[in-house]
């Protein structure tokens, strides 16, 4: 089934005869092109994605052809035209992207219309990846990888976070990425122990190195982190270092198609916890990663009930935080099989220091 059937399978169960899409990496999701200014409308007839001069002859051409690309004087009087037509009365909306202003705009501009919020449906869709996007997002992290291996070989113990936050950014664009998936963390030292700490314009500190980066290829991402010692790592460092890696390998030991979420997150949590570092481990053990940097599933004690489905991506990272001391993560991004996991993620994990 193509991903506008399963749509309007979905619009169908909701009562709805129709759904407006403006969330603009779901909108890509749905045409395979990215712009910037327009909205979808799915009806059960016909699909339209509606934009401004600017993107028709590439949307055109690039977008999938069940969407009719259009360019309307007037985008409501086009939109209303076709709730008519279609005999179209409920529509579905995404509730998690639509800010309260513009629904009581719509509610406003489409006198009569009832708007119904479509309960994730399209997030739930995002989950299982096509072989087309577990292509790219292989390819997004390759170019990680490489950039990874690059700075190593360049790294020194007097460049400041912020250099190495922007020499893995520019490598990453120079070998092929759109740019950076997110913000690129690098801290060292004491600021190793905040999970999300921002990079600083001062020499590295001894101690750890964690560096979470990732890049984006074709509207895909990647996500990885790692840790390394500038200076020898203590005997104190290479304990705990290990025991974030042991507890990674129990996570990814779990993975499978059908294993649940909370379970893979307990097998790293428990190595943890009966560890000598018990409660320093304080996020989930991971997220799905695709279009968007976060996505479902996610591998933490709150998802009781979910399960891992083949085609699901996935980050394990688990990590040990000392506050004011320093901290670690390792993450790797895999993709669920039927059989457990292939890891995209090709950077050693063996502990490096810098010296």
């Amino acid at each position: 089934m193509s991903r506008i059937e399963e749509l309007r399978a979905g619009i169908r169960q909701l009562g709805a005869e129709a759904m407006l899409v403006s969330g603009e990496l779901n909108q890509r999701y749905l045409t395979g092109y990215p712009f910037t200014d327009g909205v979808l409308l799915i009806t059960q007839e016909h699909a339209f994605l509606i934009t401004d001069f600017r993107y028709l002859e590439e949307a055109q051409a690039k977008a999938d052809p069940a969407f009719e690309v259009v360019v309307p004087q007037s985008r409501v009087a086009f939109v209303t035209e076709w709730f008519g037509r279609d005999q179209v009365s409920t529509v579905a909306f995404e509730e998690k992207s639509v800010s309260w202003a513009t629904y009581q705009k719509w509610l406003t501009l489409y006198d009569g219309i009832h708007f119904v919020p479509s309960g994730g449906m399209l997030e739930r869709m995002r989950e299982v990846k096509s072989p087309e996007e577990l292509e790219a997002i292989a390819q997004a992290q390759n170019i990680a990888d490489r950039a990874y291996a690059e700075l190593l070989r360049r790294l020194r113990p007097d460049m400041t976070e912020t250099e190495v936050a922007c020499e893995l950014d520019f490598t990453m664009r120079r070998l092929g990425a759109q740019g950076s998936s997110f913000e690129t963390i690098a801290v060292s030292g004491t600021a190793s122990a905040l999970p999300h700490g921002k990079p600083r314009n001062i020499p590295l500190e001894r101690g750890f190195l964690t560096m979470d980066f990732g890049a984006l290829y074709n509207g895909y991402c990647s996500d990885m982190t790692r840790t390394v010692s500038i200076g020898l790592a203590t005997s104190e460092m290479k304990d705990l270092y290990n025991t974030v890696l042991r507890a990674q390998q129990e996570g990814l030991a779990r993975i499978r198609a059908g294993a649940l979420c909370a379970d893979v997150d307990a097998a790293a949590r428990n190595l943890i916890q009966s560890s000598p570092y018990r409660d320093t481990f304080g996020h989930g053990l991971g997220h799905g990663v695709g279009l968007f940097i976060h996505e479902n599933p996610r591998l933490s004690p709150s998802a009781a009930h979910v399960l891992l489905k083949t085609g699901n991506v996935v980050t394990v990272e688990p990590g040990i935080y000392l506050m004011g001391q320093y901290g670690c993560r390792i993450e790797d991004m895999v993709a669920v099989t039927d059989e457990g996991y292939s890891n995209f993620t090709q950077s050693p994990k063996d502990l490096i220091e810098i010296v």
